[in-house]
């Protein structure tokens, strides 16, 4: 079975997008405050928070003082065959292919230092530098809701 990613719009004292994808029976997360791009020439800041039970993939609703929707998932898989998700992590770069609704190709993420990684998309035929889903595609894929929708 393909190992899963979810990408969740959370709305608390600020706006950011979590980014957990499924490595080891977890979800590693990371929050990207911009959300992350199609254009391969944006670079977004990716900030490792902490790891999520793998039943947080689906989690929609009011949570606390913030809101959440599922704004993508899918599956995705190692860029290169012969590196592990897990290994990768920690050697502080992940390449990956995403298989998702609003998402797909390639995506780097890259550590720079403590917690702060960066997410790049890579150029792949699925580069769209003209578009920009973050602030345009702001629906869940599973319900259709916004963030306003649960307030």
């Amino acid at each position: 079975m393909p190992d899963r990613f979810v990408i969740q719009r959370h709305h608390a004292s600020t706006l950011h997008f979590d980014l957990r994808l499924e490595i080891d029976g977890v979800l590693v997360s990371w929050a990207v405050p911009k959300g992350p791009s199609t254009d391969p020439a944006q670079r977004r800041l990716a900030r490792r928070v902490d790891d999520h039970a793998l039943d947080h993939i689906n989690v929609e609703g009011r949570l606390g003082s913030g809101t959440v929707i599922v704004w993508d998932t899918g599956t995705y898989a190692m860029r290169h065959a012969d590196t592990t998700a897990a290994g990768a992590l920690a050697a502080g770069h992940l390449s990956v292919v995403l298989d998702g609704t609003k998402l797909t190709g390639g995506y780097a993420l890259t550590r720079t230092g403590g917690d702060d990684w960066i997410l790049v998309k890579t150029r792949d035929d699925a580069a769209e530098p003209d578009r920009d889903p973050a602030a345009t595609e702001n629906t869940s894929v599973l319900t259709g809701r916004t963030n306003d929708d649960y307030v």
